[in-house]
């Protein structure tokens, strides 16, 4: 028995336009890059990065919007993506998805019933649909009196729950969070955070959590990966993740921190100051795309992209600098 979820050198390219005149060269955007990660069932496994590294175009494509380039992705040891195959309904009903912005996801022409019922409609056979609405509203403390309402009558807290309500109607396994509270108050992250909590322990559910908030990620996320242009640069425990961060990259995030007590100041590793600018990802640099920022460059990182390297117990880090010491 395989991974719940596993990316298998997982790529999404694309073509954006051509250059020349003559010979029509295409001009590609390498967004996702040779990935690989596992996520176990029950678990919440992160995706950290800044913007443009990739991170959302991997949820994208695992629930189908998009076609991957090359590589794989196993659902349950099957292949979501298999030559020749439709993704079947009962296994697309298993994969839902939360988005950043709850007031652009939801359709403002319907109420909240209307929203909820349609996912309903689709993949399961209740003949009692309002029953069922009522059910997920409960579900996630909202009152049924909502059903009548619009999401623009909704907060953003309240919006955001909605969409929950709605990814939890197919009963799905696995459920991915793109960013799911980085459009809210700060007051309301904390009660979508909790309630995320509650639902993956009653339900069992599994959660990709997509951000690019580390202080967020120690809270709810039992193994991470730290994506940096289209790859991954770490992937470790939460718990090792932060005590012992490897990757220049890692390290770099998490002295950036802020923090509030001078307990919180001695956790953090020694400060990583990069240079220079975040390069194209149309014209990523040849050997490690990060080596142009890293302060520990080496003169094979200009040329040679470097490998995963195993350092133990889950944590996998892609850097010459332990290629070196194996």
């Amino acid at each position: 028995m395989g991974a719940f979820l596993e990316a298998i050198d997982l790529k999404k390219y694309f073509v954006i336009g051509h250059e020349g005149t003559v010979h029509r060269t295409p001009v590609t955007v390498k967004a996702v890059d040779g990935v690989s990660f596992t996520l176990q069932q029950g678990e919440t496994f992160g995706l950290v990065g800044e913007s443009g590294s990739g991170k959302s175009t991997i949820a994208y494509t695992i629930i189908g919007m998009y076609q991957p380039t090359a590589g794989s992705l196993l659902f349950h040891d099957l292949d979501l993506f298999g030559k020749g195959k439709t993704r079947p309904l009962a296994l697309r009903k298993q994969i839902q998805i939360v988005f950043q912005d709850p007031g652009s996801s939801l359709n403002p022409r319907q109420t909240i019933r209307q929203i909820l019922e349609l996912p309903l409609r689709l993949h399961r056979s209740s003949s009692d649909l309002l029953t069922e609405v009522v059910r997920l509203l409960e579900l996630v403390d909202l009152p049924p009196a909502y059903l009548y309402k619009y999401p623009y009558m909704l907060s953003g807290g309240e919006k955001q729950i909605v969409a929950i309500a709605r990814a939890l109607a197919t009963s799905p396994s696995l459920i991915i969070l793109d960013e799911p509270t980085s459009a809210l108050d700060v007051s309301v992250q904390g009660k979508i955070i909790n309630l995320l909590l509650r639902l993956q322990r009653e339900l069992d559910l599994s959660y990709l959590f997509i951000t690019h908030d580390l202080s967020l990620m120690r809270n709810v996320a039992s193994r991470v990966a730290i994506m940096y242009l289209g790859k991954v640069c770490e992937i470790a425990e939460m718990s090792e993740f932060f005590t012992h961060p490897q990757h220049p990259y890692t390290q770099m995030l998490l002295s950036s921190i802020p923090v509030v007590t001078e307990e919180e100041e001695r956790a953090k590793p020694v400060k990583v100051i990069s240079t220079g600018e975040i390069p194209s990802p149309v014209n990523v640099p040849p050997g490690c795309s990060f080596h142009m920022r890293c302060p520990r460059a080496m003169e094979i990182c200009q040329r040679v992209d470097p490998a995963m390297v195993s350092l133990g117990e889950g944590h996998t880090v892609r850097c010459h600098l332990f290629e070196q010491s194996q």
